[in-house]
């Protein structure tokens, strides 16, 4: 074993509601993530709750390093009353945006600050709505920034297929997008529900399946995808056999700006992967942080934003109430 071997530590931060678990030492990174409309007044944000100075110290040299911890800024944050479910979340190129949607209804996507606030909606051109599940910004084949869109719920793992939209990111107050592209793909092992979805920074798409109705496991759409000739997804990793309990189940998924790491929340928790082990199919130890102090409905989605700040939206509840937006800082480890 090195001698740099970073010593593991579980520490409960009462302060901050967050749960601290330092992994073994390997070349580390920091998080953070670059991605650029009803009227509902945004609710007032929750204070950000004092987080202790938690660090660790390397076995060789005595040196202290700054440990993973979590902040809550912002909880509870309304959202218009349009959007209900906000499955899923993406930075706006601007920063200072979010892109959300519901699960059924038009092919639309919301536009809302981030206190929530609306800013506009734009209807998807050439796409439809079987289940959309989340959205994430990335690359555009040919340049530019593409939204991508998971038409991926499958409650009954009945589908035969699933649909990811691929489109140029709108401009502020466009009303409908360009065409979209409509990228179609299988799974190699039969139908599976999934929920969350993440685009790595090279415009590597990956689905991460929910468990309820199989195994977790993150596949990957090949780069050769193109419209009008479904794929077949590659697994990539699988991180839980079998049917797993509904609170431990797969909602959302986000990659860091820098692609160094992978959040992926389920009702209750964060769990950070460092994506190069992903990769790899090595999964480790991940980093986690407690979601129920949040209280939310129903967590669905998750999304980076810059400087350690994550963005989190929870169902208003059956489908009736606002969505809401809560906001996190996370110090991630160097």
């Amino acid at each position: 074993m090195r001698s740099g071997l970073v010593l593991m530590a579980m520490t409960a931060l009462i302060g901050g509601l967050a749960t601290v678990i330092v992994p073994q030492d390997r070349d580390g990174d920091k998080g953070g993530r670059r991605r650029g409309g009803g009227t509902e007044k945004a609710s007032a944000p929750v204070a950000a709750a004092a987080v202790p100075a938690v660090s660790v110290v390397t076995a060789d040299s005595g040196a202290v390093a700054p440990a993973f911890a979590c902040r809550t800024d912002a909880s509870g944050v309304a959202l218009p009353a349009t959007v209900h479910e906000s499955s899923g979340l993406a930075l706006g190129a601007g920063g200072d945006a979010l892109w959300t949607h519901n699960d059924s209804g038009d092919p639309v996507l919301h536009l809302v600050g981030t206190d929530g606030t609306p800013r506009g909606r734009v209807r998807i051109a050439g796409a439809t709505v079987t289940d959309w599940e989340d959205v994430a910004a990335g690359p555009c084949p040919g340049g530019g920034r593409c939204l991508y869109v998971a038409d991926i719920g499958d409650n009954q793992a009945a589908r035969p297929g699933i649909v990811i939209y691929r489109v140029p990111e709108p401009a502020a107050g466009d009303a409908q997008s360009r065409p979209a592209e409509a990228l179609a793909a299988e799974y190699p092992d039969g139908a599976h529900d999934a929920e969350a979805m993440f685009v790595l920074p090279d415009g590597g798409v990956h689905v991460v399946t929910k468990g309820e109705t199989g195994h977790v496991a993150i596949y990957r759409l090949p780069r050769t995808a193109r419209p009008g000739t479904p794929a077949t997804l590659e697994q990539v990793a699988e991180l839980r056999p079998g049917q797993v309990p509904r609170r431990e189940r797969i909602t959302g998924a986000a990659a860091s700006p820098d692609g160094r790491w992978i959040v992926l929340r389920t009702l209750d928790a964060l769990a950070f992967y460092r994506a190069g082990d992903l990769a790899a199919g090595r999964l480790g130890q991940p980093l986690t942080h407690d979601l129920k102090p949040l209280n939310e409905k129903q967590g669905e989605a998750v999304e980076f934003g810059g400087d350690g700040i994550l963005y989190l939206s929870s169902e208003g509840g059956k489908k009736e109430d606002p969505a809401t937006l809560s906001r996190l800082t996370c110090m991630m480890p160097g």
